[in-house]
């Protein structure tokens, strides 16, 4: 008979799945201004011949946000690469295993040491009110660089849940939640 999963590790991966579901939603908003800007832009360059100093930044920013941001939401719903081609002929209990190590060996240190940096390089960008040089603009680059700490806090919490679902098919070889099939 299989094990059910504890209702303590159910109430678990249920609050983090939930919190990326709603923290996704909320940066899939910066599309908006995104797509705004860069309409914009189109339309005063090529209509009216005057670019503006401003575009090229912003969507920079907003795009690198909105992708960095958005990770622990396509974490979440399976949208990473996968060599689907070995994968799909793993067992349950193979493909727990070879995620749970993963996660452990290599996703957490990874993010670890790449949110400790990106936190220390967006103080050191805050502290000396770091500009962009890439246009006349000149927007403060702290925002921007205060994404990639923040992307990696929202990956490890995304990451506790996916470790706990690759513990339990480990164990049991039963998948607690089937990812969807993203098509790119």
């Amino acid at each position: 008979m299989a094990q059910k999963p504890s209702p303590a590790l159910l109430g678990l991966i249920r609050v983090i799945d939930k919190f990326t579901d709603s923290t996704g939603l909320i940066i899939s908003l910066l599309a908006i201004p995104l797509v705004v800007a860069v309409g914009y832009e189109v339309v005063v360059r090529y209509v009216f011949h005057a670019p503006t100093t401003w575009a090229y930044d912003l969507t920079y920013m907003l795009y690198g946000s909105l992708f960095m941001l958005g990770a622990a939401y396509a974490l979440h719903k399976g949208a990473h690469v996968r060599t689907d081609f070995f994968w799909e002929k793993f067992s349950t209990r193979t493909k727990g295993i070879i995620d749970a190590v993963s996660y452990i060996v290599f996703f957490f240190p990874a993010l670890a040491i790449l949110g400790y940096i990106g936190l220390h390089e967006a103080i050191y960008s805050f502290n000396i009110g770091e500009e962009s040089d890439q246009t006349p603009w000149r927007p403060l680059l702290w925002p921007f660089k205060a994404v990639v700490p923040l992307a990696c806090l929202l990956l490890l919490i995304q990451g506790v849940s996916e470790l706990s679902k690759s513990v339990y098919a480990a164990r049991t070889g039963i998948e607690l939640e089937q990812k969807e099939k993203v098509e790119v």
